[in-house]
């Protein structure tokens, strides 16, 4: 076996998915990780009928436990993790002041602690091998605010904050660390946005000046970048796929 392999979080359906689908095209084997395995099987049916290789593990990455064991059974299929692409998430779009206290902890639970889960497993992997790639999926709300996302914009800047960290610490084993900060994309999380504040999709597309949301086939097409070796000099970045939307 000599294609690299790629242990995706999230991968049950939109961003992920398409992450999946754009890695397995390039040659990767893919673990395609969800907490809901009929979707993470769905993914790999797609990647399959595409003439790639994947395999579907279910993986709840609030749990320390629960992700050790995904990496365990990808290790059997696959012996080794080349990249790993953070992009599980979840929000729930209303109001700080309404926010309810289980609600902010869910929210740090799986967009940020989840990746320091992945990360605390896979990086020995990583540097047992001399090199490594990992990707996390922040949000240009980590950079600059959006209303009704307050914990999430929060969870997702701190994901910033442990990608240029773990890019320093990682540098000295070849492992490059970068993240991705998507704008507003068309995504299932983008249709609860919608449903909190009316008309923003249409005003999103006057503000872009591409004029149009984000395909979860943008965002993954610059996941693929980080992973490849073109971006073997690149590390510690935030690169945002927000159609010139947030220019920094």
């Amino acid at each position: 076996m000599t294609n690299k392999v790629a242990f995706v979080t999230g991968a049950g359906s939109g961003i992920g998915r398409e992450i999946s689908k754009v890695l397995a095209a390039k040659s990767f084997n893919v673990v395609v990780t969800d907490i809901n395995l009929a979707g993470a099987e769905e993914t790999v049916k797609l990647v399959k009928e595409a003439g790639g290789e994947a395999v579907a593990i279910k993986c709840d990455v609030t749990s320390l436990d629960s992700v050790e064991k995904a990496v365990k059974e990808a290790l059997s299929h696959y012996q080794t993790i080349d990249v790993l692409i953070n992009n599980a998430g979840w929000d729930k779009v209303e109001p700080f002041l309404e926010n309810d206290p289980a609600v902010w902890q869910k929210i740090i639970d799986i967009n940020l602690m989840g990746q320091i889960h992945t990360c605390k497993t896979i990086l020995p992997i990583m540097i047992e091998n001399g090199s490594g790639k990992v990707v996390n999926i922040s949000s240009d709300a980590a950079r600059v605010g959006s209303s009704g996302e307050a914990v999430y914009s929060a969870a997702k800047g701190g994901v910033i904050s442990l990608t240029k960290t773990l890019a320093r610490e990682m540098a000295r084993h070849k492992i490059n660390v970068n993240c991705i900060a998507p704008g507003p994309a068309d995504t299932p999380l983008f249709d609860e946005i919608g449903k909190y504040n009316e008309g923003i999709t249409k005003a999103l597309e006057r503000a872009i000046p591409f004029r149009r949301l984000a395909q979860p086939i943008d965002v993954a097409k610059a996941v693929s970048f980080f992973a490849s070796d073109e971006a073997d000099y690149i590390t510690g970045q935030t690169l945002s796929v927000s159609g010139g939307l947030t220019m920094q």
